[in-house]
């Protein structure tokens, strides 16, 4: 098996500047996602995506290669990850190389560890999915949540007003750290997601969406629990 990493990595970012390389704890906040994919000994390579020339110095320093720049049309505001890893796959195809498996391993994703690409890569092969990638489940049930209609709150579902939180079925949302793909059912649908995906459950601890300062500040206090977490596991 043939297995390449894709770390997206462009070099606009409207509300956290220079985001895909600020300082996370002290180092490049894409490092975590380089270091946790060379970490797992799982790929042929680990590769970085990006149209930004300092972006790419920063992941080569830190052990991605980074064979060709993004293009303008996939660098800009409204290019999707499915985008982006079609034109690695494409471009990697120029070079008469093919790959069986792709990670696409976001920048932003300091939480990403070798063991959790290796549990979701057991996961894609053992069971034959499309796709595999890290969920976690909602803290508090969907089911009984509310809206406001013209200033009055009301039960979306309102079926489950007396339900017990226990009995409700967990639900769950996707972490945004990594996608397995097989790259062949991936070329058909261009999908990241399809009826044939699975899932890592992951703890609440072990994610943090990063879109905001405040988002960064919380996700540098949860990184650390989570460090001081498996120290005492040790």
């Amino acid at each position: 098996m043939a297995n390449l990493a894709i770390i997206p990595a462009r070099g606009g970012s409207k509300r956290i500047p220079r985001k895909n390389v600020k300082p996370f704890l002290g180092k490049p906040i894409i490092s975590y996602s380089i270091v946790a994919a060379l970490n797992c000994n799982l790929f042929d390579e680990v590769m970085v995506s990006t149209d930004d020339e300092d972006i790419a110095e920063i992941a080569i320093e830190h052990g991605a290669t980074v064979p060709f720049l993004r293009s303008h049309e996939n660098a800009n505001d409204y290019a999707v990850l499915a985008d982006v890893v079609e034109e690695v796959i494409a471009n990697y195809a120029k070079k008469k190389q093919t790959f069986d498996t792709v990670c696409c391993i976001l920048p932003t994703a300091p939480f990403v560890t070798s063991i959790k690409i290796a549990e979701a890569y057991k996961t894609l092969t053992d069971n034959n999915f499309d796709s595999v990638f890290p969920v976690l489940e909602f803290s508090f049930p969907i089911q009984r949540s509310l809206k406001i209609e013209n200033n009055k709150v009301a039960m979306v579902w309102s079926e489950n007003l007396n339900a017990r939180s226990q009995d409700l079925e967990p639900r769950y949302h996707d972490s945004g750290q990594f996608y397995w793909l097989n790259v062949s059912a991936f070329l058909k649908d261009k999908k990241l997601f399809t009826p044939n995906s699975g899932a890592l459950i992951i703890s609440e601890l072990h994610a943090q969406d990063i879109d905001t300062e405040t988002d960064w500040k919380l996700a540098e206090i949860k990184y650390k629990l989570m460090l001081n977490d498996q120290e005492n596991n040790f």
